[in-house]
């Protein structure tokens, strides 16, 4: 069987998913206040009652973590363009980015999942360390995608702007 070769850009689909996930993130960290608040009313063993931003919420997340797991798949059966790599040490930081950025926006889901479905107050804890964590890596992403497009001007970013090959 010969190897598969590596597109020359994502695909439509790759970029739509990048870019709601994206979405869906920052959502989740604008609408936050109204799950805090649901939470601290449950944890005072009051009635949390029904809250559209709460429902928002954990919708979005079930959404982020469907999404990753689809581009995963995506990745896996399509691939995706080899990296742009200024440098050794920044190809080995692009890839535990990433990696990290995925491995969070699972773990997100399933410890909100376990706290609010659970009642379990570690998990809700877990979910804010991990909001920290999964909020600086997107930030490396971003100035990382910044540095490419003003700095290296390698066209990185312009890869996930429009689909090719």
């Amino acid at each position: 069987m010969p190897a598969k070769t590596a597109p020359t850009g994502y695909s439509r689909l790759q970029i739509a998913l990048h870019w709601l996930v994206f979405a869906l993130i920052a959502q989740q960290y604008l609408f936050k206040d109204a799950m805090s608040a649901a939470w601290d009313r449950i944890t005072d063993g009051l009635e949390a009652g029904f809250e559209p931003l709460v429902l928002a919420h954990v919708a979005g997340g079930a959404l982020v973590m469907i999404f990753a797991l689809w581009r995963l798949t995506l990745h896996a059966r399509r691939g995706v363009p080899p990296a742009i790599e200024a440098s050794k040490v920044q190809g080995i930081l692009a890839k535990l980015t990433h990696v990290g950025l995925y491995a969070l926006m699972i773990l997100m889901l399933l410890s909100g999942s376990v706290a609010w479905f659970g009642g379990v107050e570690a998990a809700a804890q877990g979910h804010n360390v991990l909001k920290i964590v999964l909020l600086a890596l997107v930030a490396l992403h971003v100035i990382g995608a910044l540095y490419h497009q003003f700095i290296l001007r390698d066209g990185t970013l312009a890869r996930m702007r429009r689909a090719q090959g």
